[in-house]
């Protein structure tokens, strides 16, 4: 007679054996995990592509306009379009910094589309004073406040009246632009000073000093959002508000200081502006769209697709490289708008896609 084997001996001692919901739990967690990692590839794909791909971009305008457009590679041409591109740099950098303190989301996230009306005005208000008499002194702290005063005017209307962001500063954008035709007239103001001719001049290196603003600002911004707990905790608020809360960040006071500081970028840009242009200049507003692009673009130049002043700082440079190979090959602007526009509309559909393959 055969000797039962150890399963017949346990199925005859206890019953059938029954599956552990432990067994189950473990095994839908596996399936679960198996399921995950190709998504998890397959994202990591997609951000390694549009990193490289914004690199490869820039390669590619750099050595066709280098070959096509007559003097684009000479250094003095270089040197002029880090100049050119401090004014839409720095307003750049203050849309960056809204976008990381609200979100990236581009209807309740952070935005500011008064920055350009903000710099004309600015501009005005400098031009203005130098023209009535008064120092560099008086009127860089004129310029300062006014640009401070419109970024916390968003900064109150967004968090304290709850309007959204895109509203409040569209509002924004309209009065301050009135207040810059009241001011002057719709004319042109010229201004001269001391501080102007520095700006206006060269530096080391044989860069123009707008080039060294244009680095210097970037520089500053990096190492107060990178590198401070303020920084640290701007980016929590705007990518985890929910999370920030709980910890117990002040969300607020982080967003109104995020307006205020694109604000302070705003007045900075303007002083860039008045050494470019010699003094205050009309239809600031058309500098918005290359603003918005240079701040959505940078999000490709970065790590992780989020916004940071490295980032919008490449950007600046690649859009000013664009706008300066158009000039040199006697294109029309038009097609420069449209180009910024399929940008903006590519990385902002593309950074979306890649939010909800995360969710």
């Amino acid at each position: 007679m055969s000797q039962p084997d150890a399963a017949s001996l346990a199925t005859a001692t206890h019953g059938p054996r029954t599956v552990d919901s432990r067994d189950t739990a473990l095994g839908d967690s596996a399936a679960s995990a198996s399921r995950k990692r190709p998504a998890k590839l397959s994202k990591r794909l997609a951000v390694l592509a549009m990193r490289r791909g914004s690199f490869a971009a820039f390669a590619v305008i750099l050595v066709v306009f280098s070959i096509t457009a007559p003097n684009f590679a000479s250094l003095g041409n270089i040197a002029n379009v880090f100049a050119q591109s401090a004014i839409l740099g720095v307003l750049a950098f203050g849309l960056t910094i809204v976008i990381i303190g609200g979100g990236a989301n581009v209807v309740s996230g952070g935005i500011d589309l008064s920055l350009a009306a903000n710099l004309g005005l600015s501009a005005a208000v400098y031009a203005t004073l130098l023209k009535t008499g008064h120092g560099d002194l008086v009127a860089v702290g004129a310029t300062l406040l006014t640009g401070l005063a419109i970024g916390a005017g968003n900064g109150l209307a967004v968090v304290l009246l709850r309007l959204p962001p895109l509203l409040a500063t569209v509002a924004m954008m309209n009065l301050v632009a009135g207040l810059e035709l009241v001011l002057t007239q719709n004319t042109v103001v010229a201004a001269e000073s001391p501080l102007l001719t520095a700006l206006s001049g060269g530096g080391p290196f044989a860069l123009p000093m707008l080039a060294w603003v244009l680095l210097a600002v970037s520089a500053v911004l990096v190492a107060l959002l990178q590198y401070t707990p303020f920084g640290l905790r701007l980016y929590a608020v705007g990518e985890y508000p929910e999370a920030a809360r709980a910890s117990g960040i002040p969300v607020r006071p982080y967003v109104f200081g995020s307006y205020a500081l694109s604000g302070v970028c705003a007045a900075l840009a303007s002083l860039c502006s008045a050494a470019l242009f010699n003094g205050s200049t009309t239809g600031s507003g058309e500098m918005l769209l290359s603003v918005v692009a240079i701040a959505y673009l940078g999000v490709m130049f970065s790590r992780r697709l989020t916004p940071t002043i490295s980032g919008s700082l490449l950007a600046a440079l690649f859009i000013g490289f664009l706008i300066n190979g158009f000039q040199l090959l006697n294109i029309s602007s038009f097609w420069v708008n449209g180009v910024q526009g399929v940008l903006i509309i590519a990385v902002v559909a593309g950074t979306t896609a890649l939010r909800r393959g995360r969710g």
